[in-house]
């Protein structure tokens, strides 16, 4: 079986974090992004995954390269954005699709069953199928309403008031050669959800109720949601076990005489002093803390410095390679740009 994962995006509502580090390798829970997606593929069959990427795409190739798992990879360019159904084409123009795959949006992390997808489309018949799921709140989403038999009826955009269902598209598709052939043409950007999924409703579209785990990281506060749920193993994956209060330190690090937890990460190479404390935070590698120092709710990336004595959070990010002078602090939501300085 095979995958094509939308990975292109720039990320931009993670800034400052992926100004350095594109999105599909940056670290969550300590390890690159895009493997606990191609883990999950790997779960349902895959062996053969194509990486659509464009925003710093050589670092994506350099840090997953051509196999993971045993899984074969193929890394195809955006040289220009092709919106979410253009890269699907463009990898079919260099000749690298299957019969049948899945697409997958590269920016979830979820454990559906897509074994289960899978045999829904092939015993629908269906020439395209959306994993469904259910959120509470659907004023950010768009919604698909569908039938007893699983065709979609419809696709409603965001909108206030009442709605005829709380399934969303999760963007995780089983999509036939076809569809690609048929609908999605060459050499420019198109859209799945505004120009092939709206052609293809009552044409072999159908949508599958899926559940199971499924959250977008595209934010901030997704990002720091979904570390929480990792660490709690309330998401499959094969994270190494956590401690007592259900944090993940990696070695080689230096924690000794600091208070580390609930749910944090300490990335490799990192060090923190004593009388520190790191609660519900991520340190991404060779962060330096120093000695009584105070972090909550917030997300240190590479590299970076933080001072004795200073204060970070909550929601707080502090890009690569910044530094946090002693006794400084860093506001609740702010935004610290890469090698940037704080007094």
């Amino acid at each position: 079986m095979q995958a094509l994962v939308l990975a292109g995006g720039e990320g931009t509502r993670l800034r400052p974090l992926t100004v350095t580090t594109p999105k599909p390798v940056m670290p969550l829970a300590g390890r690159p992004f895009l493997t606990f997606m191609l883990s999950w593929l790997a779960r349902h069959g895959v062996d053969d995954a194509i990486l659509s990427c464009g925003h710093l795409s050589d670092e994506v190739e350099s840090v997953l390269g051509g196999s993971f798992d045993g899984m074969k990879l193929h890394h195809v360019v955006e040289e220009e954005k092709l919106d979410t159904a253009g890269p699907v084409r463009l990898a079919y123009d260099m000749g690298l699709l299957q019969e049948r795959l899945f697409v997958m949006n590269g920016d979830c992390l979820a454990d559906l069953d897509l074994s289960a997808e899978l045999e829904f489309h092939r015993s629908a018949g269906a020439r395209c199928t959306l994993g469904l799921v259910a959120v509470e709140d659907t004023s950010h989403y768009g919604v698909v309403p569908t039938a007893e038999d699983g065709q979609v009826e419809a696709f409603l955009e965001k909108q206030a008031g009442p709605v005829p269902t709380n399934r969303i598209n999760a963007g995780a598709y089983v999509l036939e050669r076809s569809v690609v052939e048929d609908f999605i043409p060459s050499g420019r950007p198109v859209s799945f959800e505004r120009e092939v999924f709206p052609q293809l409703v009552g044409n072999g579209l159908y949508g599958w109720h899926a559940d199971g785990y499924w959250i977008d990281i595209g934010t901030p506060e997704r990002y720091l949601e979904a570390t929480y749920d990792l660490l709690a193993g309330r998401v499959e994956s094969t994270l190494p076990p956590r401690d007592e209060t259900d944090s993940l330190i990696y070695e080689p690090s230096i924690v000794a005489g600091a208070r580390i937890g609930p749910l944090s990460v300490v990335g490799e190479h990192c060090s923190v002093g004593d009388r520190s404390s790191l609660e519900r935070s991520v340190l991404h590698e060779s962060v330096v803390v120093g000695h009584e120092t105070s972090i909550v709710e917030s997300v240190i990336a590479a590299g970076a410095r933080v001072g004795d004595g200073a204060r970070i959070g909550p929601d707080a990010i502090v890009g690569a390679g910044a530094v946090v002078e002693p006794g400084a602090v860093v506001a609740p939501g702010a935004r610290i740009a890469p090698a940037e300085k704080v007094a």
